[in-house]
């Protein structure tokens, strides 16, 4: 068996569900998949001697999903009183809405779609809820609406789908953009190696103890499938589906779908730079 702490970002194992830190909870949504990993990870943010909470991704639509999460704070003697979204996929977001109805609280958003309320969320913004101090990191590429969260005091920065808790993430073209998320990467390395962050907090899967081993080991991958798919130009692979089928033959066929974007992007990416 393989030792956790010689995989990429060193994944905690043991049960996902649960705390995580002094002021992240897990709850993990029962929507496991190909894509989804185990599921989605909703987290419950709070100071440990606080009543209010935050709750960031709500997830997908299941009403006994949302009101576990409601119970949980409960259990814990606190009220949720803002919800935070990463970013639109549904597996994220489809079950804000009802969330909103169910607790009473605002919906947060970058992108104004995805909003209840009268506030968004902007780049650099601090967030303040009974005491949790929040900081909104600006992420595009998997999504141009990514966000990430970094919650100082627990030296923590929650991720959403720009970096899972195991394997990689999907630039989803056209709306996702490599370049857009190789700068975000850099962005949370620079978290990592200036703000002491250490944890991460995913979307998906497992947290993560080396936050910065996470972010190189992106970077390298990243690095390695643009350079695999420059040789597969070069080879005459001209399509974006010819060049998954070269570049992603050891890969599960069923996420064939989901790396022909990233594909896609990787050969936009590459085109932009005059490199194909």
């Amino acid at each position: 068996m393989t030792d956790a702490a010689a995989l990429p970002g060193q994944p905690r194992g043991g049960v996902l569900s649960g705390p995580a830190t002094a002021r992240a909870v897990n709850i993990l949504a029962p929507n496991a998949n190909a894509m989804t990993l185990d599921g989605t990870n909703t987290w419950l943010l709070s100071e440990p001697d606080s009543p209010l909470a935050v709750v960031v991704d709500p997830g997908p639509l299941d009403e006994g999903h949302l009101r576990h999460v409601i119970a949980t704070a409960e259990k814990a003697g606190k009220r949720i009183a803002l919800t935070l979204l990463t970013h639109g996929h549904p597996d994220h977001a489809e079950g804000a809405s009802r969330f909103s109805d169910l607790t009473g609280t605002q919906v947060r958003a970058l992108d104004p779609s995805l909003r209840l309320g009268d506030e968004g969320l902007a780049a650099g913004e601090a967030l303040e809820v009974g005491g949790l101090e929040l900081r909104v990191v600006p992420t595009p590429g998997h999504t141009s609406d990514s966000l990430c969260f970094h919650l100082p005091a627990d030296q923590a920065v929650l991720t959403g789908d720009t970096i899972l808790g195991r394997g990689t993430t999907v630039v989803a073209h056209p709306d996702g953009r490599l370049g857009d998320y190789l700068d975000s990467l850099r962005r949370l390395r620079s978290l990592t190696v200036d703000d002491g962050v250490h944890t991460v907090l995913p979307g998906h899967g497992p947290v993560l103890e080396d936050a910065q081993g996470a972010v190189e080991f992106y970077l390298a991958h990243r690095a390695h499938r643009l350079a695999q798919v420059e040789t597969a130009v070069e080879n005459g692979h001209l399509t974006s589906a010819e060049v998954v089928a070269a570049v992603y033959a050891d890969v599960d066929r069923s996420l064939w779908p989901a790396a022909e974007l990233s594909v896609r992007a990787q050969l936009e990416y590459l085109r932009e730079h005059g490199l194909i």
